[in-house]
């Protein structure tokens, strides 16, 4: 297969070394990233951010725009750029993230079925040495290692 067009160099971006260069940029701004996504066919890079006080519309507009200036001088090419607030229902990627919310609810899913079931709700009990400990809905206590949980995510109390 031929791959070209515009988006052709979007597909084969290091995502680790944009995550790196995401990372430096957003904590010297005083944020936190929560994820990136790269999305294929569209070129569109969506970068989820946060930061103690919350994000506004403001803090999405400064973060674009120092991203526009670090990806042209990194030489990281995508043809949109969309910021944003991880919002209410915050994606938890990394162990940071784990023992951060640890007492809330959480919606997980895991990559291996575990007795026939992959998703699961409840609450965050405990995180150590890179296992996730949750107490679901239905009183059982289930320990995920974090390299099993495909994704996972906050659920709103509302």
């Amino acid at each position: 297969a031929t791959y070209g067009g515009p988006w052709a160099h979007f597909l084969f971006l290091d995502t680790m070394n944009v995550e790196h260069i995401l990372e430096k940029t957003l904590s010297g701004l005083g944020y936190e990233l929560v994820d990136v996504e790269l999305i294929g066919r569209s070129g569109l890079m969506r970068v989820l951010i946060d930061k103690e006080a919350g994000i506004g519309l403001d803090d999405c507009t400064l973060v674009s725009n120092q991203l526009t200036r670090v990806f042209e001088v990194e030489g990281i090419e995508y043809d949109r750029l969309e910021v944003s607030s991880p919002g209410l229902d915050r994606p938890l990627k990394k162990i940071s993230d784990f023992e951060k919310f640890c007492g809330d609810l959480v919606q997980i899913q895991s990559k291996y079925s575990l007795n026939g079931q992959r998703n699961f709700k409840g609450h965050l009990v405990a995180v150590e040495n890179d296992k996730i400990e949750l107490a679901s809905d239905d009183g059982r206590s289930i320990v995920f290692d974090h390299s099993e949980i495909k994704k996972a995510n906050l659920i709103p109390v509302v």
